[in-house]
């Protein structure tokens, strides 16, 4: 893979360890998360460049990836937000937040990093959608539709770009981040119970799969969605 990879959500807990996972490898890096998380620490730490910000249009996302050096040969879509919608429709908001967090700015990054990708080799996108979308989230409706969304558009952008990209997707399951604390907290023993591994996931381990999805090893791998949930999805 050629050029830097492009990493957004970087400041959160896969975030931080997909930096470091490839940091050990030698990747150069492009840095984007919301303000006030720690993302210009993060960045001197890894001598990488950065963003501040959340795209709301597919010009954000250009504003957003110009300060990455050179071609972008990866990009990794870690950005996304859970949010409970025990009403349903009652309050359109949830719907209108999950969208926009989660599937809304994935087609906006695509669209800006499409202009960006080598022309001349494979580069690599890696969507992040989640357990959600293969089972169904009880208590998050919304979020459910919205990461299944998103591996539908992983497999259109696996075809519409198939001479300059490898387009996949990953299904964390309950990995030990902020974003799941609650779910844990609600039903965490119910939960142990469904993972024929009988543990949560740690972020690192996710992080070993986006790796191996923007490398050389996943060169005849696209339009894919690969679950990293200790084989839930069997329950």
């Amino acid at each position: 893979m050629d050029g830097s990879v492009v990493i957004t959500g970087a400041a959160g807990g896969i975030g931080r360890a997909l930096c470091d996972v490839l940091a050990g490898r030698g990747f150069r890096m492009h840095l984007i998360d919301r303000p006030d998380n720690g993302l210009h620490a993060l960045a001197d730490s890894l001598g990488a460049t950065c963003h501040e910000g959340v795209a709301g249009s597919a010009a954000a996302a250009r504003r957003a990836l110009d300060p990455a050096p050179g071609p972008i040969g990866g990009f990794v879509h870690l950005a996304g937000a859970m949010e409970d919608d025990p009403e349903l429709g009652d309050i359109p908001e949830v719907w209108d937040r999950m969208i926009d967090s989660n599937l809304r700015n994935a087609y906006d990054y695509a669209t800006a990093i499409a202009d960006r990708l080598p022309k001349d080799s494979a580069g690599r996108l890696v969507f992040t959608s989640s357990l959600a979308y293969r089972r169904g989230a009880v208590d998050a409706v919304a979020y459910s539709a919205a990461k299944a969304a998103l591996v539908g558009l992983t497999r259109a952008l696996a075809r519409r770009l198939s001479a300059r990209a490898t387009v996949n997707a990953v299904a964390p399951g309950i990995i030990k981040t902020r974003m799941p604390e609650a779910v844990i907290a609600r039903r965490g023993d119910q939960l142990l119970k469904e993972i024929p591994l009988g543990r949560f996931g740690e972020p690192v381990e996710v992080a070993n799969v986006i790796a191996f999805l923007l490398g050389p090893d996943s060169s005849y791998v696209t339009g894919q969605c690969l679950n990293v949930d200790g084989g839930q999805i069997m329950s």
